[in-house]
């Protein structure tokens, strides 16, 4: 990467806290480089607390956009002048594009997993999806999935500070969409087995079995699965979860959260340059 700053140079940039892990500087700034783009990509350690006032003044700036992580996804909802469809139902932005001083907020989480979905080599559309979990991520692929064209998604929460949210957001997707989408209590075992059993994908959205503790498992054994399954994972620090290591252990296909992430980058990418991220050159890089 050679990376060259000039007087014209379009700043883009992530805000969160923290932010120094991430990978977000590395995937943009060499995809500028590799497309020749005069964009550079920075972090700011920015919270809840700070993040009007670094809005206002990137907005001030003439930035073309930004990322938002937490803890500042569900705060930027206020703080955009528009919100794409997704965003207003998951009441999340992590994409912001900035067109004259207009500021729009995207969710691309959702996004991300579905175009790894496809790049793993399923095709959710029509299909119905066991989902585990009503938090950030989870909401973001619900709301995507539904608005995609997903057939059927059953949502297991337990009753969190998120279940009433996601009882909310559940509502609003079966008024604006074709999917039919059902929350249930993630303590009724006979439910799960039964919604796993006439299911295409079971995804666990939720942060069970992320390193550290890798030996917990969000679902009890083997039992639950049917030899049609596809079993995903969001997270992939472990790249094999131990949900992803029973289902590989019974035969059944899985994959995990990576390219999630390369994914939902590359459509902030698009949305601020209009072009399109060279993901493989980013994948051999970074995602090997």
């Amino acid at each position: 990467m050679n990376l060259t700053i000039t007087g014209t140079t379009i700043l883009t940039g992530l805000l969160g806290s923290p932010v120094r892990h991430s990978i977000s500087p590395l995937m943009h700034n060499e995809s500028f480089d590799l497309l020749g783009l005069d964009y550079a990509y920075l972090c700011f350690d920015i919270n809840e607390q700070t993040l009007p006032a670094a809005v206002d003044g990137l907005k001030t700036l003439g930035v073309r956009g930004f990322n938002l992580t937490m803890p500042n996804k569900n705060l930027m909802c206020g703080l955009c002048d528009r919100l794409s469809q997704a965003a207003q139902i998951a009441g999340a932005v992590n994409t912001v594009v900035n067109d004259n001083g207009i500021l729009t907020g995207y969710t691309t989480d959702g996004i991300g997993y579905m175009r790894a979905a496809e790049d793993a080599g399923y095709d959710l559309i029509g299909k119905k999806i066991t989902l585990l979990g009503a938090g950030g991520a989870a909401t973001a692929i619900l709301v995507q999935a539904a608005l995609d064209g997903v057939a059927e998604i059953s949502v297991f929460s337990i009753r969190d500070q998120f279940f009433d949210r996601a009882a909310h957001i559940v509502a609003q997707l079966n008024e604006q969409t074709d999917c039919k989408v059902t929350l249930y209590d993630f303590d009724d075992d006979s439910v799960l087995r039964r919604e796993i059993g006439s299911s295409y994908l079971l995804l666990n959205a939720t942060s069970v079995g992320m390193a550290p503790n890798t030996d917990r498992c969000v679902i009890k054994d083997a039992s639950f699965f049917h030899p049609d399954l596809v079993v995903s994972d969001v997270i992939y620090n472990p790249r094999e979860t131990k949900l992803l290591a029973m289902a590989r252990e019974a035969g059944l296909p899985t994959f995990n959260g990576l390219y999630m992430l390369l994914y939902q980058g590359a459509e902030a990418f698009k949305l601020w340059t209009g072009k399109e991220m060279p993901t493989d050159a980013i994948k051999k890089l970074y995602f090997s």
